[in-house]
């Protein structure tokens, strides 16, 4: 397990509980005692730390590497039903975004998301999560392959935002982003988005539009991460932290601002503690969210998307 620096107090608790109980298991000494005044202080420094995490915090955590990505998530929803779909049919297929149909609870969905590695070799060969245009133009094209066959949509955010190459730009990458957001809006069936980890910038936006858009608690959504906006306002990263804070960009504020609908709880310390359990959350929360869009008329459907996200940024002086 690797511990990001705010979680060292967790982390010394943990070593004396694991060299309280070895002394116990090696010689004829009592420890249980000892043992359950550790359990019971560590058990404590867990909710102190988890209960008042900052914005940047959990940025941090978002970006866990324990922290389940979207293939995790996908075979965990969809065990061996899930078929992977591959490439734009245009120019090559983008390892950073991945689709493909799975069934979930018994239903069908068409599921999109970006793709982060695990090491150095898989993450260059994910492109760290960073969709090129092609990667774009694959989910449009799998999501108009749903909407032919009444297939409902489920998009996955993990992204630190749309890779800002060159070549990418040489693709068309904002026009491809843009396609994306304008043929969502209209798509005649129902679309429930998750942000899983990160959801930075027109990268997330890209697959981002839906009818239900739900947060894990421990992630963040925003227009841009706190880094380059202290970059650009500071000169510097240094001011990471207070880019975060002004940003807004934790669940609970996404909340309060009405531009995400649910928040999706974490186990305590985050979903890579208890992963299980994080994806048992997110199933429950996925289905509830179709089920309450099911049975809605295609008319109905994208009239109410188009309202929803008509109504963002509206505000009285």
């Amino acid at each position: 397990m690797e511990y990001l620096d705010f979680e060292l107090p967790i982390k010394e608790l943990e070593d004396q509980l694991d060299k309280c109980q070895i002394i116990g298991q090696e010689s004829n000494v009592d420890v249980t005692n000892t043992c359950k005044q550790i359990e019971k202080k560590l058990e404590e420094t867990k909710k102190k730390i988890y209960k008042n995490l900052t914005a940047w915090q959990r940025v941090q955590l978002s970006r866990h590497p324990n922290r389940p990505y979207t293939m995790d998530h996908i075979r965990a929803l969809c065990g061996d039903t899930f078929l992977e779909l591959f490439g734009d049919r245009g120019f090559k297929d983008d390892k950073a975004m991945v689709g493909g149909l799975g069934k979930i609870g018994g239903q069908s969905f068409m599921i999109v998301g970006q793709q982060k590695g695990y090491n150095t070799k898989t993450r260059q060969f994910r492109n760290f999560g960073m969709a090129n245009p092609e990667g774009y133009r694959k989910a449009l094209r799998l999501m108009k392959m749903a909407e032919k066959f009444n297939i409902p949509v489920l998009t996955l955010i993990d992204t630190p935002g749309a890779y800002p190459g060159l070549e990418a730009e040489e693709r068309g990458q904002g026009e491809a982003i843009a396609r994306n957001i304008f043929e969502m809006m209209r798509l005649k069936t129902p679309i429930v988005t998750v942000i899983v980890g990160e959801g930075a910038s027109g990268g997330a936006l890209g697959i981002g539009v839906g009818d239900r858009v739900l947060m894990m608690e421990n992630t963040w959504y925003s227009v841009i991460s706190p880094e380059s906006c202290s970059s650009i306002l500071w000169k510097s990263w240094e001011y990471k932290e207070k880019a975060a804070e002004a940003l807004k960009l934790t669940s609970t504020d996404m909340k309060k601002q009405k531009l995400v609908d649910e928040i999706i709880p974490e186990p305590l310390g985050g979903a890579h503690y208890d992963r299980e359990t994080a994806f048992k959350s997110v199933q429950k929360y996925v289905l509830e969210a179709f089920t309450e869009l099911k049975d809605l008329s295609t008319a109905d459907l994208i009239e109410q998307r188009m309202d929803k996200y008509s109504k963002m940024g509206e505000f009285k002086e």
